[in-house]
């Protein structure tokens, strides 16, 4: 599209000027793409016409989405509530536009009804066909995957889909909340401390405040302080089959390392199978946008890399599933190590890979633990910005997340507070986003500057700073406070297990095998410890879990890679007598064929 507006009949209908003003968003235009000629007819190839009545309704919120739709002729309006006095029209599509936001390429069910509105015709192309024409046509794949994740920041922004009500105080709101903004799913939040409708809602379904938080899905969907993983499956996120619970590799996480692993493992003919306690796309996939990735020179957001590497890794059949957490890590037998989840389930391997990555370190100060998730983030999302459009904010950190954060967060808020403890903002942060905050005219950083309190009752009101090398306080107007104070292994779990350093970090190499506590299973073996291994064989460390990693998205990609190819060495060697270390192909039942012939390959 290139005009300023769209074309007539196909304007959003907002209730509400601030509705409004929301559909003059930067993004708009890249969220509702009009499909060329040639795209429809490539689209046409994989799919079918369909005739369209009025009220004919193509999708149904709530219900799993089941097709892609093109409109050849006619409009199709997409509401939420549909059927309801709620009822209100987010959109309406007409010839060249399709239907559908980023649960569509995964299955998730719908948080919109798309009916149409006059009658036509529609293409209707099998979702199936279409995740193979996203990841094999960049034309059509590009166009649909860039759409989708803008729709979906849409949906997010202006609150669509399910309600959580519960409290601020609460530490299971705050929970599902993290959650559902980590997993980009369109939600509203009712406090019960300030929403006059909370308590409309809890007579309405009888509930007690003690029951809360809720989770409330088109008045006819009720779960009382659901798990994450009840929620998980509520909305139809992956999870896994039970042919994924025994494979070649399972990948711990599902940050740049475990996704690059991942595709290259499955790539290669391993069954493959990936693990995540709460969201794809690690800390990265908060990011805002990543300019200093190789292959991007115009930048990608973290949610853009993560559900491509997501669409590669689901191409080449490794098998995701979320939420779970891991417990556990023992040995099986000989070839095979189980890893064990809270869940109570468990997952066999022949390898793993360790990928967890690190969890943000928050920040502990007076007044801050009540505010943490209405006024205080640790992370900056759509979600978070749209509610800083009128009011000062900090951010807290001086690596390249916060640097990231103030430039997002600039474009809506009128004033952006940078504050670091160093004298440097060079020191932590990459050179091109020091040029850009220390230039952007809302942008004000101070530095040696430390919060020390963090003021307000229901919302954040101020902030009390000091400068650390005087030691003198002041206090700042802030609505807003986002945390980027680095992070911290998620890594209890794999104590005496394998060996941590000094923070947490997981041992990998050559000091991984010295610190192992029973070296005599390397005995026999006829190698020592790879690189990447964490001290015992078989089991890989990779990316931000990793001690002495570079904390950086292609260097985290890059040792995904690299696992894979030590996972082939471990999986391919076996000691042969007389000749420790010869590798050979050992015929098991439960090698791929293709891992076969990799083999067989190295054997000439």
């Amino acid at each position: 599209m290139s005009g300023d507006r769209p074309p007539p009949g196909e304007e959003p209908m907002p209730e509400k000027a601030d509705e409004a003003a929301f559909w003059e968003t930067p993004d708009l235009y890249g969220a509702y793409p009009r499909l060329t000629e040639d795209q429809t007819a490539r689209l046409a190839e994989h799919g079918q016409r369909r005739t369209m009545a009025p009220d004919d309704v193509l999708i149904r919120e709530g219900e799993p989405c089941e097709a892609f739709f093109v409109v050849l002729s006619g409009t199709v309006a997409v509401v939420e509530n549909h059927g309801t006095p709620e009822e209100h029209v987010l959109r309406v599509h007409g010839p060249g536009r399709f239907i559908g936001e980023l649960g569509l390429l995964h299955g998730q069910v719908a948080f919109y009804t798309a009916v149409a509105r006059e009658p036509g015709e529609v293409l209707v192309v099998s979702l199936d066909r279409l995740r193979h024409l996203v990841s094999q046509d960049p034309t059509i794949g590009d166009t649909v995957l860039r759409a989708c994740l803008c729709r979906r920041a849409l949906l997010v922004g202006q609150g669509a889909g399910f309600r959580i009500v519960g409290s601020r105080y609460s530490p299971d709101t705050r929970r599902l909340r993290e959650f559902a903004v980590r997993n980009r799913l369109p939600h509203r939040w009712i406090d019960l401390e300030t929403d006059e409708e909370a308590e409309e809602l809890l007579r309405r379904f009888g509930v007690g405040p003690a029951e809360t938080p809720l989770v409330i899905w088109r008045d006819t969907t009720l779960l009382r302080n659901p798990s994450n993983a009840e929620l998980a499956r509520l909305i139809g996120l992956p999870s896994l089959s039970d042919g994924h619970r025994h494979g070649d590799v399972l990948i711990v996480g599902s940050g740049p390392a475990g996704l690059a692993a991942a595709v290259y493992a499955a790539s290669e003919g391993l069954s493959t199978t990936v693990v995540e306690a709460m969201a794809t796309g690690g800390q990265a996939g908060t990011s805002s946008r990543i300019e200093n990735l190789l292959g991007f020179p115009s930048g990608i957001s973290g949610a853009e890399l993560t559900e491509r590497a997501v669409l590669q890794a689901d191409k080449f059949g490794a098998g995701i599933s979320l939420p779970l957490e891991a417990t556990a890590l023992h040995a099986k037998d000989e070839d095979h190590y189980v890893v064990a989840f809270a869940d109570g389930s468990e997952i066999a391997a022949r390898a793993v890979v360790l990928a967890m990555g690190a969890r943000y370190r928050r920040l502990r100060v007076p007044g801050i633990e009540r505010l943490e998730g209405t006024s205080v983030h640790y992370s900056a999302t759509v979600h978070e910005a749209q509610q800083c459009r009128t009011d000062p904010v900090a951010v807290v950190g001086g690596g390249n997340s916060a640097g990231q954060a103030v430039l997002f967060l600039a474009r809506y808020a009128p004033k952006v507070y940078l504050l670091v403890r160093g004298a440097d903002l060079g020191a932590g942060m990459s050179r091109y986003l020091v040029d850009q905050v220390e230039r952007h005219p809302r942008v004000e950083v101070m530095l040696h500057t430390e919060v020390t309190e963090v003021i307000g009752e229901e919302v954040l009101e101020e902030l009390d700073v000091v400068d650390n090398r005087t030691g003198v306080h002041r206090r700042l107007v802030a609505r807003s406070l986002f945390v980027f104070t680095g992070a911290e292994p998620h890594t209890e779990w794999l104590a005496g297990t394998v060996a941590l350093d000094s923070r947490g970090f997981v041992v990998t190499g050559p000091e991984a095998q010295e610190a192992c506590a029973h070296p005599e299973m390397w005995h026999g073996r006829g190698r020592s410890c790879m690189t990447l291994e964490a001290g015992l064989p078989g089991v890989f460390a990779v990316g931000d879990v990793r001690s002495g990693s570079v904390k950086r998205v292609a260097s985290a990609a890059g040792e995904g890679a690299m696992a894979i190819h030590s996972v082939h060495r471990h999986l391919g060697h076996a000691a042969v007598p007389g000749n420790p270390g010869t590798p050979t192909v050992t015929g098991r039942s439960d090698v791929s064929p293709r891992l076969r012939h990799r083999e067989s390959a190295w054997l000439g």
